[in-house]
């Protein structure tokens, strides 16, 4: 049963980036979020907070893999982390979706998940200066903060709200106009009309 959500974390990770994506799959209780390292050790986000991960990569289940997400860090940029970008090809190819923001998407193409799916990231080119052999170039949408497409999702710096939208809508949380409500919120500060209602009532 795929019922657990992997969040990979290792030193310098960007702890703000899929934070409200994991606020939004442990809200209805179905979800386990579970943090994997690269071993079980310690480590310190990029803003100050240490983490025990609760197992390693070497421990990821596949079978209970609902969806990997891979937060930015300086590790992808120094073209670290390949047990990561091992087990990010392995899980894919088992049937999970997996998720990455900001550098993260350089994991995801480096384990050649990229080359024939559309996708996103920072800026264009940043990819291809990075991750020699990547072959997406014509797939890489800038238009786009978060996209979805061939079990991936991936998302620019500057897009957690699009990056959580997609991953919500990869696990089926929530009704479409539910997602869509969500969204407005976070974005635009548009209350939904449930919000609304009540605040009318409390004037």
């Amino acid at each position: 049963m795929r019922d657990t959500v992997y969040f990979l974390v290792f030193d310098g990770f960007a702890d703000w980036q899929a934070a409200l994506a994991l606020c939004e799959i442990r809200r209805p209780g179905d979800w386990q979020v579970r943090t994997v390292g690269f071993t079980r050790a310690p480590v310190a986000s990029m803003g100050g907070l240490t983490v025990q991960p609760e197992l390693s990569l070497a421990q990821l289940d596949f079978q209970c893999a609902a969806l990997l997400i891979v937060p930015g860090g300086h590790l992808w940029q120094r073209g670290e982390g390949e047990p990561a970008v091992a087990a990010i090809r392995q899980l894919h190819a088992a049937g999970a979706p997996v998720a990455a923001i900001d550098s993260g998407v350089l994991a995801l193409a480096r384990a050649g998940l990229l080359d024939e799916c559309r996708h996103t990231g920072n800026w264009p080119g940043q990819i291809a200066s990075q991750v020699p052999g990547y072959a997406g170039d014509e797939q890489y949408d800038a238009s786009v903060l978060a996209v979805s497409d061939g079990g991936t999702i991936t998302a620019s710096h500057l897009g957690s709200v699009e990056f959580a939208r997609e991953v919500i809508h990869t696990l089926d949380l929530y009704s479409p106009s539910d997602r869509e409500h969500w969204y407005r919120l976070f974005k635009h500060a548009q209350l939904p009309p449930w919000c609304v209602g009540e605040s009318l009532a409390a004037a």
